[in-house]
C-alpha cells in the first residue's frame, strides 16, 4: 500500500496527495506533524530514500535556523532531531513498499505509485 506523510497545509503536499488519489490505488496518509515517526521509522524511511538524513531536513525552518544550523551533527543526532521537531521533515514523502521518494516536485512520486 502507498503511504504519504503529509501536511495538509503545504501545497505541494495537498497536490502529491491529489495525485494519489486520482491514481486509483490503496494508500495510506500519514499526518506526520501529528504522529510523528520514531527514530526507528525515519531511520528505515531515510534508507528507502537512499539519501544522507541532511537531505531531508528543512533547512528554512526557523527552529534550524535557530537552533541547529551552524552545528556539527551525526547521522543519528539529525534522525533525532527530526523525529522530536517533525516540521523539519522535508514533505510529502511517498512509499511503496521498498520504494520512497520526496515527491518535490510532485512528478518525483509519478514513478512509484
Amino acid at each position: 500500500m502507498i503511504q504519504i506523510f503529509h501536511n495538509s497545509r503545504c501545497s505541494k503536499s495537498r497536490q502529491c496527495l491529489s495525485l494519489i488519489e486520482n491514481s486509483g490505488k490503496k494508500f495510506e496518509v500519514i499526518k506526520y506533524l501529528e504522529n510523528p515517526p520514531t527514530i526507528t521509522e525515519l531511520t528505515e524511511i531515510i534508507s528507502k530514500l537512499g539519501i544522507d538524513p541532511i537531505e531531508l531536513v528543512r533547512k528554512k525552518e526557523k527552529i534550524w535556523i535557530e537552533e541547529f544550523k551552524n552545528k556539527t551533527l551525526s547521522t543519528h543526532e539529525l534522525i533525532e532531531i527530526m523525529a522530536n521537531n517533525p516540521i523539519l521533515i522535508e514533505r510529502p514523502i511517498v512509499i511503496n513498499g521498498n520504494k520512497a521518494v520526496v515527491a518535490r516536485p510532485i512528478e518525483n512520486a509519478i514513478g512509484i505509485i
